[in-house]
């Protein structure tokens, strides 16, 4: 996972076919192509009916080619045609909501850097796990300001170093005004896919996140049930709690089988996300949520040497409760996808990524996590044209 891309010609032949063929369909082509599925005409409103199928969520932006949640990640995934842009917030100490994966800002800023910010450095537990670093929480806004994003992962993805330093993090509100604009510009609304994240952990530190998510939701109109926004969460009650602030379209995230959420952990709850999946389950989380996004091994679970196996009836069970499916996360790299889809033996080559969404896609699911969504596109364009 750690090792360099070679920059082999297959893996620059796969992003340009990409490109092209996505700029040789125009990206309202491939729109049209996708929603010959079970979805409607896209774009109209921000309605969950209209979305297209397969829809095509630019995971953290399109964060295979730029370092994530930046501005930069988030303009190129609607550039390349993502049908919606993921974000994931976290506060500051000051209370503004930024965009980070996590709120641990070693690994994707330059924040050990700063000398002025050395005595932050300290070890938490969030969520039953011990982390070393510097963190959001720890930081008013205009400090955060002074650093710059760098990429994550840059073993895996070292052509996205180079745009480390580019640019800062975003605040939830600043997204907000980029997608009013981007939206006037393009004569649409631009779709967001946001997660709270460790909303139980940060609710502790007098940082809850859902009311100041909703007051922001309320203040650019996306407070709606037909608004262009998604709101997710991995803690069912962050979902529910959202539930009775706004109307807007709300989808539960759920992970590996044997995991509780955290928020289950804290109250006591003894279900784990194999109950969740369950048709008890998969009722209850229809009661206040329109939607999951399960881990792709709770679609099609994968044997000792990672391989696809057999499909699970999860599509089926949700759809029969009326909820859509976006499963996460599938990458082009090797290293990220089944071990029947990998070619050849460098671990951050792009493998038959092609074969794998055709695989994912047969099972009904309604839409796909991404880094990569100009490749997510036309592997959609072929689905939905067989």
């Amino acid at each position: 996972m750690t090792e360099r891309v070679t920059g082999t010609p297959g893996r620059r032949a796969l992003l340009g076919a990409a490109v092209l063929g996505t700029a040789a369909l125009g990206l309202s082509g491939t729109a049209q192509a996708a929603e010959r599925g079970r979805g409607g005409p896209g774009g109209g409103h921000g309605s969950l009916r209209d979305l297209p199928v397969p829809t095509v969520i630019g995971h953290r932006g399109a964060s295979g080619y730029r370092p994530e949640h930046t501005l930069g990640s988030y303009q190129l995934a609607l550039d390349l045609g993502a049908h919606i842009v993921e974000q994931d917030l976290v506060p500051t100490k000051d209370g503004h909501l930024v965009c980070r994966h996590e709120n641990d800002i070693t690994g994707t800023t330059d924040v050990a850097d700063h000398p002025e910010f050395a005595g932050r450095r300290t070890t938490k537990r969030i969520d039953g796990v011990s982390y070393t670093g510097w963190f959001t929480e720890d930081f008013t806004l205009a400090e955060l300001k002074t650093l710059r994003a760098t990429e994550r992962i840059p073993g895996n993805r070292p052509d996205n170093t180079l745009y480390d330093g580019r640019w800062t993090i975003p605040t939830f509100e600043e997204v907000l005004r980029w997608a009013e604009k981007e939206g006037r510009r393009r004569g649409e609304p631009v779709r967001l896919y946001v997660e709270t994240k460790h909303p139980t952990y940060f609710r502790s530190l007098g940082l809850g996140l859902e009311e100041p998510l909703a007051r922001l939701l309320r203040r650019h109109g996306r407070d709606r049930g037909n608004s262009p926004l998604i709101l997710q969460s991995f803690e069912p009650s962050s979902i529910q709690r959202l539930a009775r602030l706004v109307d807007t379209p709300r989808v539960v995230l759920l992970s590996g089988p044997k995991e509780r959420p955290w928020d289950f952990v804290e109250s006591g709850d003894p279900r784990t996300v194999a109950d969740l999946v369950k048709p008890a389950g998969l009722k209850w989380i229809a009661s206040f949520a329109q939607g999951i996004g399960p881990t792709l091994d709770l679609v099609i679970p994968k044997d000792a040497s990672g391989r696809l196996t057999t499909p699970t009836t999860l599509v089926k069970d949700a759809h029969a409760r009326g909820l859509l499916l976006h499963p996460y996360t599938l990458r082009n790299e090797n290293s990220f996808l089944p071990a029947d889809f990998r070619r050849g033996s460098d671990p951050n080559a792009y493998g038959d990524v092609f074969g794998a969404y055709a695989a994912y896609f047969a099972t009904g699911i309604d839409g796909i996590f991404t880094d990569h969504p100009d490749t997510a596109l036309l592997a959609a364009a072929d689905f939905a044209g067989r």
